[in-house]
């Protein structure tokens, strides 16, 4: 289960940014998740999600955008 969950520190490593942005993009996700539903836990975000939300999950034309 260790794999499901990136940590803000491992999103800051995949975006080149900061800790501090990092944060900010995770608290964005989780936000969104929690709208839909979903359980959050501070401080890390779902991997799949996160990567269908910075396009790595499939191009923009598979999204209807």
């Amino acid at each position: 289960m260790s794999n499901t969950f990136l940590r803000v520190d491992e999103v800051a490593k995949e975006l080149a940014v900061s800790k501090s942005y990092a944060y900010k993009i995770v608290q964005k996700l989780n936000r969104e998740l929690k709208e839909q539903g979903y359980l959050t836990i501070a401080g890390r975000i779902n991997k799949k999600y996160f990567e269908k939300m910075v396009c790595y999950g499939g191009s923009l034309n598979e999204e209807g955008k």
